[in-house]
């Protein structure tokens, strides 16, 4: 028997990733790929699967714990033939990133530490495959001194923010950034003048440095080309060093934006004086506490705090990160875009009774043939055809931005809470790739397998209450979209032809758009144009 320390895989470069789930006990026999932890970002959740078989001998972590790539999660006891992990001394080298000895940190300028000091050009690490992401911040200047996982740049996509950190010690020499530019996987940051020490270990060291230095690229061959660059990116200082007080991860940023609370007024209790979430939480009810008015920063009253146990038994119970989200996202959505929501039914008796024909097909292809394939290609044609609705308005409200490509999404309620995976390119797949898209991703979503790529892109979204039940509801615009489709339960109504009432099989819709993009005769002619769809598919190939 062997003893194997088993450590957080590669999470796509999220940090700091909450764990909400211990999936093991201590004495607990699993196999591979057997989950350990469920670990969850402000968008996503995911497990993290044992690499091997064995016996849990001891785990480090406790929920509500935050990891990052390589932090241990357990100890695990395997039999000598299964081990597939570096030898006995591998944990010592994961938790020996001791930093060298930081000679000096600011060479002086002489000949002998010119001679010692070597030229790396500092690239972009992997972001799990995002690409031309926005530099909002560089936390660095040309001339400053810097340690090992210092903050470089910080990056924004659509989803996340996150920061990237220096993988060795130096002195920057030139900038190849500045905020506002984009950089994907591979762009260069900066150059970083280092000592020799830190850029090559010596023979006689372990090998713990090496992952830090791999990070880096190979030293260019150019030795005087930096000093121009670093003129020019100098004239500009970031804005992060205007006041340098300000000390704080993206996530406090963007919930600091969010809240509009400005950092600058916030005191920071961290290491440094960096500010936390915490901090920033304490500041906004300092703020409101001190207010003379109850209303909030948006003029709405605040709802007051009822002390629900004088009244009998509660039981509280916290929301889960997704949860918290999707009620931000939503709230958010109602505050800024005024919703007008349209009903109409579709009559889709001959729909359902071309998709009961296909039942024999459908068990061959091994794939659940529902209406939800033929609704995705009907909206998918109708977003085609209006435009207005496959577009989005710009921030500033001055542009419609009018999209080329058709993803819609489809809200999926699952036990962590409502996720939006999205269909890509739905005009261009068939009803039988629609039919095992939407079980696949569905499945996915329920099992907190979705990555957030899986959830980004839509432009439009579907959102079904037809297996619950009702006659209809009033479903709120996913923005940066424009428009949602709501469908309740199918039913058999009487309909007049002209001569008799006969029975239909009904479909309750209810679009809701923004108003601000679109006006009720768009809406009109969107509804009855999906409705003349659905009545009769074979519109679908004209």
């Amino acid at each position: 028997m062997s003893k194997e320390i088993i450590k957080v895989p590669d999470i796509g470069g999220a940090e700091g990733v909450e764990v909400i789930e211990i999936c093991v006990a201590v004495g607990d026999q699993i196999a591979a790929e057997d989950s350990l932890v469920v670990l969850e970002s402000d968008k996503a959740s995911m497990e993290v699967p044992s690499p091997m078989a064995g016996t849990v001998s001891a785990i480090m972590i406790s929920d509500g714990d935050s990891l990052s790539e390589g932090d241990v999660i357990l100890e695990l006891e395997v039999e000598a033939g299964e081990a597939v992990a570096e030898p006995e001394d591998a944990p010592v080298q994961a938790s020996a990133e001791v930093k060298p000895d930081p000679e000096p940190v600011a060479p002086s300028v002489n000949e002998n530490n010119a001679a010692a000091a070597s030229t790396q050009t500092i690239k972009v690490p992997d972001i799990g495959g995002a690409a031309n992401v926005d530099v909002i911040e560089v936390c660095v200047a040309v001339g400053d001194d810097l340690a090992e996982g210092d903050s470089l740049i910080v990056l924004e996509t659509d989803k996340a923010s996150m920061e990237v950190p220096a993988p060795m010690a130096g002195k920057v020499i030139s900038l190849a950034v500045a905020e506002g530019d984009t950089i994907s996987e591979g762009g260069e940051i900066l150059k970083l003048e280092v000592m020799a020490a830190a850029a090559e270990p010596a023979t006689e060291t372990t090998s713990s440095p090496a992952p830090a230095e791999a990070v880096a690229s190979p030293p260019p061959v150019v030795a005087s080309a930096p000093a121009p660059a670093a003129q020019s990116s100098d004239s500009k200082p970031p804005a992060a060093d205007s006041d340098p007080s300000i000390y704080a991860g993206p996530a406090v940023r963007r919930l600091a934006r969010e809240l509009g609370a400005p950092l600058i007024d916030v005191k920071g209790s961290g290491p440094k004086g960096r500010i936390s979430k915490d901090d920033l939480k304490a500041h906004v009810k300092a703020a409101l506490a001190n207010k003379a008015s109850s209303s909030g920063g948006s003029g709405i009253p605040a709802v007051p705090a009822v002390d629900f146990s004088k009244f009998g038994d509660v039981t509280i119970e916290p929301l889960t990160k997704i949860h918290k989200i999707t009620a931000q996202n939503m709230h958010r959505s109602w505050l800024n875009v005024p919703h007008v929501t349209q009903f109409d039914d579709a009559d889709i008796s001959d729909l359902e009774d071309f998709r009961q024909s296909l039942k024999a097909e459908a068990e061959r292809r091994g794939v659940k043939i529902t209406p939800l394939p033929f609704i995705l290609k009907a909206c998918a044609k109708a977003l085609l055809d209006h435009p207005k609705f496959n577009a989005s308005l710009d921030s500033d409200g001055e542009n419609m931005v009018f999209k080329h490509y058709v993803h819609i999404g489809m809200a999926v309620d699952t036990p962590a809470g409502l996720v939006v995976p999205v269909i890509r390119d739905v005009d261009k797949k068939s009803i039988w790739d629609l039919a095992a898209e939407t079980v696949e991703l569905a499945q996915k979503a329920k099992d907190r397998k979705l990555k957030p790529a899986e959830m980004q892109g839509g432009c439009f979204t579907i959102s079904s209450l037809g297996g619950i039940g009702g006659q209809g509801f009033t479903p709120i615009v996913n923005t940066p979209e424009v428009a949602i489709l709501g469908i309740s339960k199918l039913a058999v109504k009487p309909h007049w032809n002209g001569k008799e009432f006969v029975p239909r099989k009904m479909l309750p819709l209810a679009l809701s758009y923004d108003h601000r993009a679109i006006n009720g005769g768009d809406g009109g002619r969107f509804m009855t144009y999906l409705g003349e769809l659905l009545a009769d598919i074979r519109r679908l190939v004209l």
